[in-house]
C-alpha cells in the first residue's frame, strides 16, 4: 500500500478554510474587531457592549470620562484598529461584503 503525500499547511490557513466552509465569516471577523477594539483603545475593562455592522462598530461604556478621552482619538482609534485588522491573519479580507471599520459611535 502506496500513502500519498500531500504538501504541509499553515494552521491560519486551515483555520480560514473552516470558518468560510461553515459560513461562519461575519462572527468569526467581529470578534477579531471587538478583539482590535480593545487593544487598540485599552478600554476593554471599560467596555460593556460591542456591536458592528455595515462597517459601523458601536460601542458602549461604563465611564463617561472614558468615553470623552475617547471620542477626541476617534479617527486615531479607528486607523490603529484597522491597522491591527491588516496585521491580523486570521482576519479574513477577501469577501467584499465583509469591512473594516469605517465609523465608530461611542455611547
Amino acid at each position: 500500500m502506496r500513502v500519498e503525500r500531500k504538501n504541509a499547511v499553515a494552521m491560519d490557513s486551515l483555520m480560514i478554510r473552516y470558518v468560510k466552509a461553515m459560513g461562519l465569516t461575519f462572527s468569526h471577523n467581529d470578534r477579531r474587531i471587538f478583539q482590535a477594539w480593545d487593544e487598540a483603545s485599552g478600554a476593554a475593562e471599560h467596555t460593556i457592549r460591542r456591536y458592528f455592522k455595515d462597517g459601523t462598530l458601536s460601542i458602549t461604556l461604563d465611564s463617561s470620562v472614558v468615553r470623552s478621552v475617547l471620542l477626541l482619538q476617534k479617527d486615531l482609534l479607528i486607523a490603529k484598529m484597522n491597522q491591527i485588522l491588516d496585521e491580523d491573519e486570521l482576519f479574513i479580507k477577501d469577501d467584499p461584503r465583509l469591512h473594516k471599520v469605517e465609523k465608530l459611535i461611542l455611547k
